[in-house]
């Protein structure tokens, strides 16, 4: 089974890359094929709402970036979106993604029901909730299984690296990635 770890932050290396990537390496050590895509820095543009993806199976914009990342997306069998918080929600490299990528799958059969996907978010202080909030929309309105944890997954952190020092979000980060694999396993 196929996981994917998605990184919104355009901070590579940051406490965004490390939380995401903490949760796929348990999941690794589960026994599941891991890989992880940061966009970032990577341009995806956003949904323009033409509904021609409805009528040829997929995005017709001009984006291979988009296209990389979508089948990755078809592909996993669960899904870990990351989000710092800027300004109080989502970063919008993260979401112009996951618009496209959630408009062009429902559009063509709905193509994420009933996969797993879970959310990670990390802030400097505040927003933390809405974002968790903001991303869990995007798999629920999927029809996708979201898995809890020991509290919301998010995470406190400034600096890179300053992550490693949230020992409640590092466990929460964890215990998610535990229970995603267990639900995983159990779907099987």
């Amino acid at each position: 089974m196929k996981i994917l770890g998605v990184s919104g932050s355009p901070r590579e290396g940051g406490n965004t890359d490390i939380a995401v990537k903490r949760a796929l390496e348990l999941m690794n050590q589960q026994g599941f094929e891991t890989d992880f895509v940061s966009v970032g820095k990577m341009p995806v543009k956003p949904c323009q709402s033409c509904y021609a993806c409805g009528k040829v199976g997929k995005c017709v914009q001009d984006d291979p970036n988009f296209e990389a990342i979508y089948k990755k997306f078809i592909e996993a069998d669960g899904i870990i979106v990351g989000s710092p918080v800027y300004f109080g929600s989502a970063t919008p490299q993260i979401m112009a993604l996951l618009d496209r990528v959630g408009f062009v799958a429902r559009q063509n059969g709905n193509l994420l029901r009933r996969k797993v996907g879970a959310s990670i978010v990390v802030a400097r202080r505040a927003g933390k909730t809405f974002t968790f909030a903001q991303l869990n929309f995007f798999f629920l309105i999927a029809e996708m299984i979201v898995p809890g944890s020991c509290y919301w997954n998010v995470a406190t952190a400034l600096n890179p690296g300053d992550i490693n020092a949230d020992d409640e979000g590092i466990q929460t980060i964890e215990t998610l990635a535990e229970n995603m694999g267990w639900l995983l396993k159990k779907s099987r």
